[in-house]
């Protein structure tokens, strides 16, 4: 049973890297289509903004646009994934407090026929709450820059913070 184990540890640490790589993609991709379609129909995006409250509609409007589209290249990259999933989550966030309020409300409560995972901001919110904490995994530009380090890797694959970087 001891082989078995230590084999099934060793494929799952070997693969370790997939997790994180294919959440990146999906997301940025995501994000990059939604950021585009903003930018497309700016006009659009800039009006339901505005219907939905939130100040300054037009600048607010490129803002968003811009961070996902952005964020999202930037998620596929894996290269600045920390800040960039950062940037996503306010957008996330806000889109809870707004477009998505009365949905994701409604889903906390017990008799509900929606659950949170149901509401689209809430599950992007979490898988970008998990490479903001865990990071974009060994397949990155971050993992590739981390590597000239002289502090070496702050993060182990898969294994989330190890603690501060030495001094420099």
């Amino acid at each position: 049973a001891g082989t078995w184990r230590r084999r099934g540890l060793t494929l799952a640490e070997r693969l370790a890297f997939l997790p994180p790589l294919v959440t990146r993609l999906v997301l940025g991709m995501a994000f990059f289509q939604a950021g585009l379609g903003k930018f497309r129909h700016f006009e659009g995006t800039m009006g339901y903004f505005a219907t939905l409250g939130i100040p300054l509609p037009t600048a607010n409007a490129a803002l968003v646009a811009t961070v996902e589209l952005v964020g999202g290249l930037l998620l596929v990259a894996g290269l600045l994934t920390r800040p960039a999933s950062l940037g996503l989550i306010s957008t996330m966030v806000v889109a809870l407090l707004t477009a998505e309020r009365t949905s994701f409300l409604a889903s906390l409560h017990p008799s509900s026929d929606l659950s949170p995972t149901d509401i689209t901001a809430f599950t992007f919110l979490l898988f970008l709450l998990w490479l903001a904490v865990y990071g974009p995994g060994g397949a990155s530009a971050d993992r590739l820059l981390d590597r000239g380090d002289p502090a070496g890797p702050r993060v182990r694959q898969g294994t989330g913070w190890t603690g501060p970087p030495g001094p420099g």
